[in-house]
């Protein structure tokens, strides 16, 4: 379960702004989540209520933003929507992908006191 060190390194980001921006609370803390990037967006819930306990995180809301995952097809020159690595073009079936987007875990905003 790797969501439990992603959560670490969130906490870490958000205990950084605090100090640079100085608030004292946060109430809400927006991931995007791509299709991807192998993160379980529920398993991020229940691991950040555990990790932000005694922190100024602590009773944060999560909530994810989920990013679709997206390839160039070299074959017919679109840019398509996919599931998942590996699976065929859905225009022309061909398996010549360049994955584009929806790898990517990061922190969008924060709301806070």
């Amino acid at each position: 379960m790797h969501e439990m060190a992603l959560c670490e390194g969130i906490v870490e980001i958000v205990e950084e702004e605090a100090r640079r921006r100085s608030f004292s609370r946060v109430k809400t803390v927006c991931l995007e989540i791509g299709a991807l990037s192998h993160v379980a967006p529920e398993a991020m819930k229940f691991c950040f209520a555990a990790v932000a306990a005694r922190t100024i995180a602590h009773g944060a809301v999560i909530e994810v933003v989920e990013l679709p995952g997206v390839a160039w097809c070299m074959a017919c020159s679109r840019s398509v929507e996919i599931a998942q690595r590996y699976e065929p073009c859905p225009c022309c079936g061909s398996f010549q992908l360049q994955v584009t987007a929806g790898e990517e875990m990061r922190v969008k905003e924060l709301e806070v006191d």
